[in-house]
């Protein structure tokens, strides 16, 4: 089965000719249509004893599509929570070391001085309770 193709030329006035060009008949589809015989299962009709199998075989490639989107879906949905985790984590240091300087005992005085407390010069002391006493 011979196609035509189109090939261009341009020649000296920049015009462009079309010619057409026979080919062999060497395409791979051609030669792979020959190879299996496409043609003599369908003389008689369509064959519907391969239908389930047909069937079965798109079933698995609609399954098999469908769980890679799924997986997809999931990886993105992984890769977000990271970075929210990511997020949260470095608020949560931050937080941490805002809390850890507040809690200074020179921090602490220095904010409740305005309302006039002052630090103890005293060390505190321990308070021993015995058993039956109280």
């Amino acid at each position: 089965m011979a196609e035509n193709t189109i090939r261009t030329e341009s020649d000296r006035t920049n015009e462009v000719r079309i010619k057409p060009v026979k080919s062999s008949g060497k395409s791979m589809f051609s030669g792979l249509e020959k190879r299996l015989k496409l043609e003599s299962y369908f003389e008689e009709g369509f064959p519907v004893q391969y239908l389930p199998k047909i069937l079965f075989v798109v079933f698995l490639g609609l399954l098999y599509i469908s769980n890679t989107h799924y997986a997809d879906k999931a990886t993105r949905a992984i890769e977000n929570a990271q970075s929210e985790v990511e997020d949260l984590r470095a608020d949560f240091t931050t937080l941490k070391a805002d809390v850890m300087f507040a809690s200074k005992q020179s921090e602490v005085a220095r904010r409740v001085k305005f309302m006039g407390l002052e630090e103890s010069l005293k060390p505190p002391f321990k308070v021993v309770v015995k058993k039956g006493e109280y």
